[in-house]
C-alpha cells in the first residue's frame, strides 16, 4: 500500500488556505487508509479517474504525491469544497491535471477509466444510491475499477459508532443534511452485478472504530 511520509503530508496540507482545512488534511492523511488503498488499486492500471463526491480534492493530491496522477475529474455538490480544492490545486501548480467541478454526482462526464466514490453513498436516499452505482459503472473503462469506501449497515457496535460520528458531521455543518440511508452489502452488490460487474468487499477501518468497507467492482 502507498503510504506518504509526514513531510509530504504537511506539504499537501499547506496548499489549503484555511487552518481548519490544513488540520483536517493532515489528520486524514495520517490515519485514514483509504487513500493508500485507492492508490494501490489504480497503480495496477493507469487510467483517467472520475472521483464522485471529491470534497476538497484530497485524493488527487495523494495520487500526485505517489506519482499516479494522470487525468483527474472530481465532482462535488458543495461549491465551498470545490472552491477550496481548486485553490489548493492552483497553489500546487496542478490546475492542468486536477479538474474539480461543483456538480451533482449523477452528472454525465466525458471520462472513461477508474471511478472512485469514497464515503458517499449513505448521504443519498436509497433509490438514488442504486441509480448512482449504475451511473458510476457506465463511466468505467473495460479494465477500469469502481473503488468505493462506505459504511455498511450491520448489527454490530461499529455500525452504531459510525452513526454517532455521522451525527456530529451533520451538526458541525461539514456534511449538510447528513446521512440519508445506510446501505447493506446486498443493496450495493445488486445494481453493480446487474451492470455485469464482479464485486468484492473487505474491511477498511484503519485506526477508527467505524464500520467501513473497501468495495471494488470490475468487469
Amino acid at each position: 500500500m502507498h503510504v506518504l511520509d509526514a513531510t509530504t503530508c504537511r506539504t499537501i496540507a499547506a496548499r489549503y488556505d484555511h487552518r481548519g482545512q490544513r488540520y483536517y488534511v493532515r489528520g486524514k492523511l495520517a490515519i485514514d487508509p483509504v487513500y493508500g488503498a485507492t492508490a494501490q488499486l489504480v497503480a495496477e492500471r493507469r487510467l483517467p479517474l472520475l472521483d464522485i463526491g471529491c470534497g476538497i480534492g484530497l485524493l488527487a493530491h495523494y495520487l500526485h504525491a505517489c506519482r499516479l496522477l494522470d487525468r483527474y475529474v472530481g465532482l462535488d455538490h458543495d461549491a465551498r469544497k470545490i472552491h477550496a480544492g481548486n485553490a489548493a490545486a492552483k497553489q500546487a501548480g496542478l490546475e492542468g491535471q486536477i479538474q474539480l467541478q461543483a456538480a451533482d454526482a449523477g452528472t454525465l462526464q466525458p471520462v472513461r477509466g477508474h471511478v472512485t466514490m469514497l464515503d458517499i453513498l449513505h448521504y443519498l436516499p436509497r433509490h438514488r444510491q442504486a441509480q448512482l452505482l449504475r451511473h458510476a459503472a457506465r463511466h468505467l473503462a473495460p479494465d477500469g475499477r469502481l473503488i468505493m469506501r462506505n459504511v455498511i449497515r450491520e448489527p454490530n457496535w461499529r455500525f452504531h459508532a459510525t452513526r454517532v460520528e455521522e451525527y456530529f458531521l451533520r451538526v458541525s455543518g461539514w456534511i449538510p443534511g447528513g446521512a440519508q440511508h445506510y446501505p447493506s452489502a446486498e443493496e450495493i452488490r445488486a445494481p453493480l452485478e446487474e451492470e455485469g460487474l464482479r464485486v468484492s468487499f473487505s474491511p477498511l477501518r484503519g485506526r477508527t472504530p467505524y464500520n467501513s468497507y473497501l468495495i471494488v467492482a470490475e468487469f
